[in-house]
């Protein structure tokens, strides 16, 4: 008599092949987009940067009137912070000066050209030449700070590029306009080159996972005479 051998379980169909998890199906999806995505923003950047250096007066234009609403939405915020609850009673005067300073420069803004770039010159100086002298400052006085000398340096880079700013506003503008433009032609070329690169990297992957077959015939256990 033979012995009956040990049920090896439910065998699957022969020819079947591993069905993709709905987690992997997900990653490939969102990888898919987030390369295209990728590619769109490198080729609009380029546009940006070539707008800029062809035509940079209309540039100067926008960028200008987009100045101004920025001042406008940050003082409407702040003079809604001032009546807020959560604000201490000292602080609801400084953000209901600085509100009202930053809605006021906003509407100027809106007045001309000129008066919008000149804003947003001094702005820009400012904010340059008192961040510059901070890093000098902080560098200076603190013998264990890390790469001590390269931010003493840029510190007075950056305090010299204000005052130049500050001095000499719509010639500096002019200058930050190009070179805005040839940045943004090279970060939309790098964005590009990075979208092509991980559109090959995925289509590797996808030839690879592809490739990978199961056997078409399982090992069956046999009966024991």
């Amino acid at each position: 008599m033979t012995a009956p051998s040990a049920s090896p379980g439910p065998v699957p169909p022969r020819g079947a092949e591993p069905q993709e998890s709905p987690l992997t199906g997900g990653m490939a999806a969102l990888a898919n987009v987030g390369w295209q995505l990728l590619l769109t923003m490198g080729f609009a950047t380029i546009a940006l940067g070539v707008i800029a250096l062809v035509w940079p007066g209309p540039t100067l234009r926008v960028i200008g009137l987009l100045f101004g609403v920025y001042l406008l939405a940050t003082g409407v915020f702040q003079l809604a912070a001032a009546f807020g609850t959560h604000v201490p009673g000292r602080l609801r005067v400084l953000h209901f000066v600085t509100g009202a300073v930053s809605v006021l420069l906003g509407l100027v803004c809106f007045k001309g050209t000129l008066e919008s770039l000149f804003l947003l010159a001094l702005w820009i100086g400012f904010s340059w030449l008192v961040r510059g002298v901070l890093e000098t400052v902080a560098a200076a006085s603190d013998d264990t700070m890390p790469a001590r000398g390269w931010h003493v340096a840029f510190g007075i880079i950056s305090a010299l590029a204000g005052i130049v700013m500050i001095t000499m506003p719509f010639a500096s503008i002019a200058t930050l306009t190009l070179v805005v433009g040839v940045m943004a032609i090279v970060f939309g070329l790098t964005e590009v080159v990075r979208a092509i690169r991980t559109r090959v990297e995925l289509g590797h992957l996808a030839a690879g996972t592809t490739t990978e077959r199961r056997p078409l015939f399982h090992a069956r256990p046999h009966a024991q005479h």
